[in-house]
C-alpha cells in the first residue's frame, strides 16, 4: 500500500503471505465503541473464510488494516453519496487503531495504513471471496 502520488509514492504497508493474508477494511460509525473493535477483531481473527475452513488465526495469516469511512456512504438519495453514517476521524482514529492492536495482541501479524491519506491500495483476491463482518 503507497501514499501519495508519482515519484512522491511511499510504500507503507505490505504483506505478502506466504500462504493467506486478509485485508481488513475498517469503517467506524457512530455508534461503534472500543468494544466493538475488540469484538470485531476476535472475529475476524477467528472466523473460518480461508482454505479448507481455516481461520486466520489457524495459518497465521497476516492482516492489512485500512481505515475506509466510504463503507459508511449512503447512496439512496441523488448522485452523490453522503458519508454522515461514517465517524469522524477524531473518533474513527483511535477505534481503527484499537482494532488492529486487538489483532495484534490475539497474535496476528498486523500492517496498517495511514489513517486519513489517500492511500493506493493493491490487492490479489483469490476467490474471491469479500465478506462484511457487523455486530
Amino acid at each position: 500500500m503507497t501514499v501519495g502520488a508519482g515519484s512522491a509514492a511511499e510504500t507503507v504497508a505490505e504483506i505478502r503471505p506466504d500462504g493467506q493474508g486478509l485485508l481488513a477494511l475498517v469503517g467506524v460509525t457512530h455508534t461503534d465503541d472500543v468494544g466493538t473493535a475488540r469484538k470485531l477483531a476476535e472475529k475476524l481473527w477467528q472466523l473460518r473464510i480461508l482454505d479448507d475452513e481455516k481461520s486466520a488465526s489457524d495459518v497465521g495469516a497476516p492482516i492489512l488494516v485500512v481505515s475506509q469511512f466510504t463503507l459508511y456512504g449512503n447512496t439512496a438519495k441523488g448522485r452523490r453519496p453522503t458519508w454522515n453514517a461514517a465517524a469522524p476521524g477524531a473518533v474513527a482514529e483511535p477505534l481503527v487503531d484499537a482494532f488492529a492492536e486487538v489483532l495484534t495482541g490475539l497474535g496476528a501479524r498486523v500492517q496498517t495504513g495511514v489513517f486519513g491519506a489517500h492511500m493506493q491500495v493493491d490487492l490479489v483476491n483469490d476467490g474471491p471471496v469479500t465478506v462484511l463482518l457487523e455486530l
